[in-house]
């Protein structure tokens, strides 16, 4: 009998031994995660970038990152990220810096924080010189470039027969392989909700009968305008113009009418010369935009200064010379044009290839 107890008192201490071998081993295993969840991964001084494409799982970039040495113990990541609830991970082109640990490499996935690139569509360049900034920077997904106009209408699906002033000027950002029509869009839907939203706080009685006409104002008033302070004083000459059945005689649209005719100077033969933007020639507002408005020149579209000047003549340090009548005009551009810059009229300068 005390054999017995003797030989289950053994066993019953072996037992409880294994099974505080046990778990110790699973506290130490447990400490031993954890503590590798917050490690800093193996990645170099200068950090690792990695493309997850679409499709590919979290598996696949922890296989990538572990032949490359960027990762230890892959199956760790992929068994936390399966018990936590954090294996729903986005595509993308990912930036880990030095000292990215495990979780804060998996909570970056799940986020979605991908690297992000920016294009800038500057104020008063035409909607093909935007094109062109598209079509130069090589992180877009590019569908538009080499189109037609019609071509790109089509693509794009919007609801507009020219795309000339629709596009807000603005920087803006998007990850890799972002398709240039979703730039595009975005774009459009920007200048469309602006526009409407300063239509409904136009100023009364302006000669517009439609949005689409105080677009076409605004993309003449960004081209003339030298100093930003003077868009809703140049946005009042015009406006009083229109009121007074007087043409608008405007450079800007001369040049865009003249398209690759420009270059650099405007004849008297060119301001004679009938084309539908010829401002000398025609009667009130040209039939599309001549530009990219900002923000600031729809603004003063929809609300021009008030007073009686009908004239105005750059300085050539960038502001302009007001006059109310033709005689006054006439002896500021005596004073003021042999002093101008030959390039003065010249559109803002083309994107440059990346």
């Amino acid at each position: 009998m005390t054999k017995k107890l003797s030989l289950t008192t053994k066993l019953l201490s072996l037992l409880c031994a294994l099974v505080l071998i046990a778990m110790l081993s699973v506290v130490g295993a447990w400490f031993y995660f954890q503590n590798w969840l917050v490690s800093p991964l193996p990645i170099p001084d200068d950090g690792y970038s990695y493309e997850l494409k679409p499709g590919q799982s979290l598996g696949h970039l922890a296989h990538d990152m572990r032949l490359k040495g960027a990762l230890d113990h892959p199956r760790l990541l992929r068994l936390y990220a399966r018990f936590s609830e954090t294996n729903k991970i986005h595509a993308g082109e990912y930036f880990f810096p030095f000292g990215t640990t495990p979780k804060t490499m998996l909570e970056k996935l799940v986020k979605g924080d991908v690297i992000l690139y920016q294009v800038t569509i500057v104020e008063g360049w035409t909607v093909k010189q935007a094109f062109t900034a598209l079509a130069n920077e090589q992180h877009i997904q590019h569908t538009l470039a080499g189109k037609t106009p019609e071509q790109q209408l089509a693509l794009l699906g919007l609801p507009v027969d020219n795309l000339e002033g629709w596009i807000f000027p603005d920087t803006y950002r998007f990850s890799r392989n972002t398709p240039d029509v979703d730039i595009i869009r975005n774009a459009y839907q920007k200048m469309k909700l602006l526009l409407d939203d300063e239509w409904s706080k136009k100023a009364p009685d302006l000669p517009y009968k439609t949005p689409y006409e105080a677009l076409i104002m605004a993309s003449i008033i960004e081209r003339e305008t030298g100093h930003h302070s003077e868009r809703d004083k140049i946005a009042g000459v015009f406006v009083r113009r229109l009121q007074q059945g007087m043409k608008l005689q405007t450079d800007p649209t001369v040049i865009y009418g003249m398209g690759a005719n420009y270059l650099g100077r405007i004849t008297r033969k060119n301001l004679e010369e009938p084309t539908p933007y010829n401002t000398y020639v025609i009667e009130g507002l040209p039939p599309t935009p001549i530009s990219l408005p900002s923000a600031a020149s729809i603004r003063a579209a929809l609300n021009p200064a008030s007073g009686r000047e009908l004239y105005f003549v750059a300085k050539g340090d960038g502001t302009s010379e007001f006059s109310e009548t033709l005689d006054e005009h006439n002896q500021a551009v005596r004073r003021y044009q042999l002093n101008r810059r030959s390039d003065y009229r010249a559109a803002p300068p083309p994107p440059t290839k990346n």
